[in-house]
């Protein structure tokens, strides 16, 4: 179970986006506890409902449909509410260093021939990372 960082959610792989969305309908429901998601509860709700609308978003971007029902009960409804975009959820644990840690996972599951995964889409996160935080990393070849 992982919260992705937040600047990644427009470059997963659509079956890594509904992963998300299902992982997150999870932590509504049973309000899950997991060694790498037990951060999000030291945080306003807020923050969560935050990034879980940054993951809509993007699905509805791609075509994806999602069921807000869990997110609705969960949000008291008030999960569709506008977020600013500079808002940044998690900060202290959103850093760049869970950047990087998230850039490796991904770049795993393309190394290990993840079918929705092109290198084209591997070579758009590799610069989001080299051009926004300029630290050295090892390319896709």
């Amino acid at each position: 179970m992982r919260l992705w960082h937040y600047r990644l959610i427009p470059y997963l792989p659509k079956s890594q986006l509904i992963a998300q969305w299902r992982e997150l309908n999870s932590i509504y429901v049973k309000q899950d506890k997991h060694i790498l998601i037990n951060y999000i509860y030291e945080y306003p709700k807020y923050d969560l409902e935050a990034y879980s609308n940054m993951v809509v978003d993007e699905m509805k971007k791609r075509g994806i449909k999602a069921n807000l029902e869990n997110g609705k009960k969960y949000f008291n409804d008030s999960f569709t509410r506008l977020f600013s975009k500079d808002y940044i959820p998690f900060k202290k644990h959103h850093t760049d260093r869970y950047l990087i840690q998230c850039y490796y996972n991904l770049q795993e599951k393309y190394d290990r021939g993840q079918k929705d995964f092109s290198r084209h889409q591997m070579h758009q996160l590799y610069q989001l990372i080299r051009d926004d935080i300029g630290i050295p990393i090892l390319e896709v070849k």
